[in-house]
């Protein structure tokens, strides 16, 4: 897959650049993935005064393993040094900086599609969609660069619909092509869109060129499975054990799944996402 994405800063993460407001816009509740209740718009209390977070590199051990596995797709420098021109929640006036904490959701999921889109548009099975493509992408970045009052007032679920039906159609393309002159089958046509596989035992399943979008895989034991050329769209890989899985071409999948679930060095991921810190062990174990 050609690397498009990793060579677009925009669409990852910066805390340096932005005020750390996905530690104060948005809510958590006491869980296994966060250890304290916290509302919208309130910090985080191991928010640091320069923004950044005090326990970074001691997240799981402190209990807030939905932290790591967060990702704002670039949304929060988009909106604090763009939208919002570099000012800081902490010295603006109360309603702008709960403007800036109302925005915030909304670019980041518009610049979540901006991800999927470019994505999209490096898969060669995709080419007789991609002036369609192409142009969704125009149009999420144009909305991207809203002023803040359109962007709090944007109707982005039909927004997502919208893009939702055209990559379907380029998940149609990408899997059907991957299934052919390939000698079998494969994963091509299993249908696991959406379905409850919490916990299931997929020990070298062959899921190759299956559509797993929005999937519930939380726990699953997908060791040794082969994964690849699958649709991840939306899937929950929280906990799952993906040791030894083949995800080589697995698209639409994100950062933040790969780092919810756990792996180990014989995990084949695509080449534009990277294997997450805590996994451990070696391959065939």
């Amino acid at each position: 897959m050609p690397d498009q994405i990793a060579g677009l800063p925009e669409l990852r993460g910066d805390c340096g650049s932005c005020f750390g407001l996905c530690c104060v816009a948005l809510p958590f509740a006491a869980s296994a993935d966060f250890a304290l209740d916290k509302p919208a718009g309130r910090p985080c209390p191991n928010l640091a005064d320069d923004h950044r977070c005090g326990i970074h590199a001691r997240l799981r051990d402190k209990g807030f393993t939905g932290c790591t596995v967060y990702d704002c797709f670039g949304a929060g420098q988009k909106v604090s040094r763009h939208t919002f021109g570099g000012q800081d929640w902490r010295t603006a006036p109360k309603d702008r900086a709960r403007r800036m904490f109302d925005v915030f959701p909304v670019v980041r999921q518009l610049h979540e599609l901006l991800w999927y889109l470019t994505e999209a548009l490096s898969l060669p099975a995709a080419r007789s969609v991609h002036p369609e493509l192409r142009r969704a992408l125009a149009e999420t970045e144009r909305l991207t660069l809203l002023p803040a009052e359109d962007l709090a007032a944007l109707d982005v679920a039909a927004h997502r619909a919208e893009i939702n039906a055209l990559l379907l159609r380029t998940s149609e393309l990408v899997r059907a092509g991957a299934a052919g002159g390939k000698g079998k089958k494969g994963g091509k046509g299993k249908n696991r869109r959406g379905a409850d596989l919490m916990g299931a035992r997929l020990r070298g399943a062959d899921l190759r060129g299956a559509t797993l979008r929005g999937a519930y895989l939380i726990a699953a034991d997908l060791t040794g499975a082969d994964l690849r050329d699958a649709d991840m769209i939306g899937s929950d890989l929280r906990d799952a054990d993906l040791s030894d899985a083949d995800l080589t071409g697995a698209f639409f999948l994100t950062q933040p799944q790969v780092n919810a679930a756990r792996g180990n060095t014989g995990t084949k991921l695509p080449g534009t996402l990277n294997r997450p810190g805590h996994w451990t062990g070696t391959a065939g174990e």
